[in-house]
Order: C-alpha cells, then structure tokens, then sequence
C-alpha cells in the first residue's frame, strides 16, 4: 500500500514521534494506522514522544577527529545524572562517529540519516530515550577540515562540560594545538583575531567608551586617545590572539602560537546548555505535593 504525507502527518499528530519513524511504522503495518500506533508503542518511540516537550539542557560535548577531519558535537538530556551515564557517553560517542564518516549539512539531515542497520539517527536516539529513560537531544555539531600542514587541538572540560575544536595551521603539533583549546575553554574568547570583529560592534564600544569618558569629565581633546587604550582593552576581552596566554601570562597568544611557527584558522566552542532555558527542580514543593495526594 502507498504511504501518503497525510497518513505520515496524521501518525504524527497521534504519537508525536519523527516523520521517519511514522512512515517506517506505516510501511511495516502496510498503513494500518492502529497497528502503526502500537507499532510505535512497541519499539518505545511513543514513550520518547511524551518527552519531547521536557527540557533537555544537560548533556555532554564531545570531540574526535580521524585524518584531516574532525568533529564537535552536544548531545543533550535532561539530568547531569545521566550525562556520567556509561550508556549516554557511549552514545554520544556514537554519534560523534557516525557525524565525522558522514558530514551531514544540518541536525535535521543528520537525523533522517542511517546510522546502523537500516535505522536513521533519529529512530537510534529514540531507542535510547526509551531505555535510558530521559529526552535526549542532539543539539548542534561542525565538522571541520584541515590541510596536512595543520593540526587540531580537542579538549573536554569536566567530562564535557565545554567542549572545544582548535585548527592551527603551519604546524602539526596538536600539543600546541591543544594548549590554544584549553585557553579558550578557560577564557571564551567571542572572535580569533581584531580583523573578525563586525565593524558596527567596534564603533558601538567606541560610542559607548567616549561617552563614558566625557561623563567622566575628561577634555574632549584627550577623550579619542583614552577611547583608543580602553578599546585595546575590549579587543582584549574578546579576540583569542589579543588575550594573555592562560599557561603563561607573561605573553599574548600571538605571541606563543608565533614562537611555535603557526597560526589560529578557527576555534569552535561548546558548552553544554548555554543559551537554553534550564529546568530548575524545586524537591521540598515536589514532595510536598506527593504529601498532599
């Protein structure tokens, strides 16, 4: 029997599980919508359904590379408790390989795409939700390419808790690689280099710092040369090659990747939930209301 979009539609509508899975389940049940429904309940997908409207902002960043290709991801769930799961590492670890072999566009391609055995990324995730018990999410991933007169520098901190993706070219250290990693781990700088920085960003510091200095009461005449020295101080705040070698402050990080004959392409930066609206549990009021039942 032909699968048509509304049938897929309407088993969505039902289950709320992938448009991957509907149609698969539609297929195997030669488009008998209750059979398709329980097709689903059976492999757990309905039960990760229910979850999907949960927040996931804990999780796990994780970085692998193999040849001139590498990969950063952040998978999510809904507990730190489950991302020092054995299984969840496992799995992140999973898809960060299956990411890296098959450089997908965007998360939506990534997930309608098999990862084992006729099963998408999608339906995986799904299996797993259901046996490790809490939404899971894969939330962004890049997959960077080098030359092989480059190197890449990967470091996870606190288990994973930020991840972090260096590319150094003219040189193959990836030790080198790795010290610019952990910096930018420690200090999260916004932009590699000045030259990165959106003009109208700088010009509105400028605006900012010359008001302040005249609400100071400073000359006008000297105002544009303070704004000069405390923008140096901005470009310090944000560009990676600006700030003060984590390892050693004595120098700048120009200065310490220089010394060691390369240069900073890019840096990508992960940490786990930022910018997502966390779930804050309240244990006394949710006891509590288990009392009162």
């Amino acid at each position: 029997m032909a699968i048509s979009a509304s049938m897929v539609k309407e088993l969505r509508e039902k289950t709320g599980a992938g448009m991957m899975d509907c149609k698969k389940a539609l297929t195997e049940t030669d488009g008998n919508m209750e059979e398709a429904v329980n097709y689903l309940r059976e492999k757990g997908i309905s039960k990760a359904a229910k979850k999907a409207d949960r927040v996931a902002a804990e999780g796990l960043t994780y970085v692998t590379n193999e040849g001139n290709k590498a990969v950063i991801v952040e998978v999510n769930a809904e507990t730190d408790f489950v991302a020092k799961n054995e299984n969840f590492q496992n799995l992140v670890q999973k898809i960060a390989g299956y990411l890296l072999a098959k450089e997908p566009a965007d998360v939506e391609t990534a997930l309608s795409g098999e990862i084992e055995n006729g099963t998408t990324l999608e339906g995986y995730i799904n299996d797993q939700i259901a046996k490790i018990g809490e939404k899971i999410s894969l939330r962004r991933f890049e997959v960077v390419q080098k030359d092989d007169n480059a190197a890449f520098g990967a470091y996870l901190h606190m288990g994973g808790r930020i991840g972090v993706l260096t590319v150094l070219d003219g040189t193959t250290d990836e030790d080198v690689a790795k010290d610019i990693a952990m910096h930018v781990a420690a200090i999260n700088p916004s932009y590699v280099s000045r030259d990165e920085v959106p003009a109208e960003e700088t010009e509105r510091e400028r605006e900012v710092l010359k008001q302040q200095a005249l609400n100071e009461g400073k000359p006008e005449n000297i105002v544009e040369k303070m704004v000069e020295g405390r923008l140096n101080k901005f470009f310090e705040q944000i560009c990676l090659l600006d700030q003060e070698f984590v390892k050693d402050s004595d120098q700048k990080v120009d200065k310490y990747v220089k010394s060691k004959g390369a240069a900073v392409k890019t840096f990508i930066r992960y940490e786990v939930g930022e910018g997502m609206e966390k779930r804050e549990d309240n244990f006394a009021e949710e006891v509590m209301s288990q009392v009162k039942k």
